[in-house]
């Protein structure tokens, strides 16, 4: 297929390098900054466009892949009545493309993503589409990008956003309160490291309530009271602490 990208961000970056390595032509990049827009282009052998009302028309699918609070601004923008639209959020509605295309659609990637990836990692890809045709077209294409596809609407994909937010974004948070906490005691956070690879391991075949460790799941409390006397200097940490342990022993 013929792609036009629509952003320049860590998204559009890496999905259009899974894109143009799966046989797939991109033929333009379109972003507001022409200098981001000219080094992604040049990476695929594209042309670079910095207006939304003058692009490529000859595209088969055109990938809406900015921020999530600018994608309805984005779509209002374009003039691509005839053509496949998707946008790339797991948290916007699929009717933002509504008044865009007769056909639209969500390929949203269900994984973390940065541009600065030397290899990419397996990318789980959740989409739907405006109507069974469009979603024939667009499984087709998804299919030759990825090998786990998974149908969701609006109900079903914010639901997944949020439980994408709970394993990614909060327990990264976590880790950063535990760097923290390691550089404000002269502790060595590298030394968790393989704790951290050996739980991801762990739930990769079980189930995550299976393999729970630690203080809260065996009752000990004398270690976590322990712990919260550590941490009266940081309320904050004390209180996440308290809050997720109460939450392991229900």
């Amino acid at each position: 297929m013929n792609v036009v990208i629509i952003g320049t961000g860590n998204v559009a970056t890496v999905l259009g390098k899974l894109i143009s390595g799966n046989g797939h032509r991109i033929v333009e990049v379109v972003g507001r900054n022409a200098a981001a827009a000219q080094t992604l282009a040049r990476l695929f052998g594209a042309s670079a466009n910095t207006s939304f009302s003058n692009i490529n028309d000859s595209a088969d699918i055109y990938i809406i892949a900015v921020v999530d609070t600018a994608i309805e601004t984005v779509a209002k923008q374009l003039t691509l009545q005839h053509k496949l639209v998707v946008h790339t959020a797991g948290s916007v509605s699929i009717q933002v493309l509504g008044k865009l295309s007769g056909g639209y659609g969500v390929l949203w990637p269900l994984q973390t993503l940065r541009k600065e990836m030397k290899a990419i990692p397996e990318i789980p890809i959740v989409i739907d589409a405006s109507n069974e045709a469009t979603y024939t077209t667009l499984l087709a294409f998804t299919k030759s990008i990825t090998k786990t596809v998974f149908r969701a609407n609006d109900v079903k994909r914010i639901k997944l956003h949020l439980t994408a937010v709970l394993v990614s974004n909060f327990t990264n948070h976590l880790y950063t309160l535990a760097e923290d906490y390691c550089h404000k005691e002269s502790l060595e956070f590298k030394l968790l490291l393989p704790l951290i690879q050996e739980t991801g391991n762990r739930v990769q075949t079980n189930s995550p309530k299976a393999v729970q460790t630690g203080p809260a799941v065996r009752g000990d409390n004398t270690t976590i009271n322990n712990h919260l006397q550590l941490l009266k200097a940081n309320p904050t940490l004390q209180k996440i602490y308290q809050l997720l342990s109460d939450s392991i022993k229900e």
